[in-house]
């Protein structure tokens, strides 16, 4: 179906009827600061299985990512993260990067790469991080990628709606997003490294 909720004030009515959803295993697509992303509760195996064979992915091998409400909500998945690491990410948070961190036993096994590193995002858009605080828990971030060569990324709903409305539970409609992704900022070595430069740029 698709929900047509407000990018600024998101209908709490709503908010609700998606997590509802993702409660009993469904699938999602919704607006981030940057581009729009498929996603899921990272606690339903199966509906992590879903997004990851509609993208192609080995979940793995992939660098699959969290939204999470705040940096306390990121820190129950992650090692200790050090005072300079939680400094940058204090400064550039809420906001268009995936910082990515060393996990620990909290995340469940399906995230778990060779690496033992998860990806983690708090935008700065309100109906995502609406959506993690209802629901109580991270959800599943994964861009929703085109096919088409010259715009890489879905940018507004009219666009795939008819292409996804059969293979997810919830499109929320938020209207036109962006097309350039997150900036990724690795984490797990001494310094930090930036692996893509996306819409964020580093404070």
């Amino acid at each position: 179906m698709l929900l047509n909720i407000n990018p600024d004030n998101p209908e709490q009515r709503k908010i609700q009827q998606v997590v509802d959803a993702l409660e009993k295993g469904g699938v999602i697509i919704y607006p981030t600061d940057t581009v729009y992303g498929l996603g899921c509760d990272i606690t339903q195996p199966q509906a992590v299985e879903k997004i990851c064979r509609l993208r192609n992915l080995d979940p793995a091998k992939a660098m699959l990512s969290f939204i999470c409400s705040d940096i306390s909500e990121v820190a129950g998945y992650t090692l200790p993260i050090s005072t300079p690491v939680f400094k940058l990410m204090h400064k550039n948070l809420p906001g268009p990067f995936t910082f990515v961190l060393n996990s620990n036993n909290q995340v469940p096994k399906l995230f778990k790469n060779k690496k033992r590193t998860i990806g983690v995002r708090i935008p700065s858009h309100p109906v995502p991080l609406a959506i993690v605080k209802a629901l109580g828990r991270p959800i599943l971030s994964l861009s929703l990628k085109s096919d088409n060569e010259i715009t890489e990324y879905f940018t507004d709903p009219e666009d795939f709606k008819d292409d996804f409305m059969k293979l997810v539970d919830i499109i929320v409609d938020s209207g036109a997003g962006k097309n350039v992704p997150s900036t990724i900022v690795d984490c797990t070595g001494e310094t930090p490294e930036l692996i893509r430069e996306g819409a964020g740029e580093l404070l």
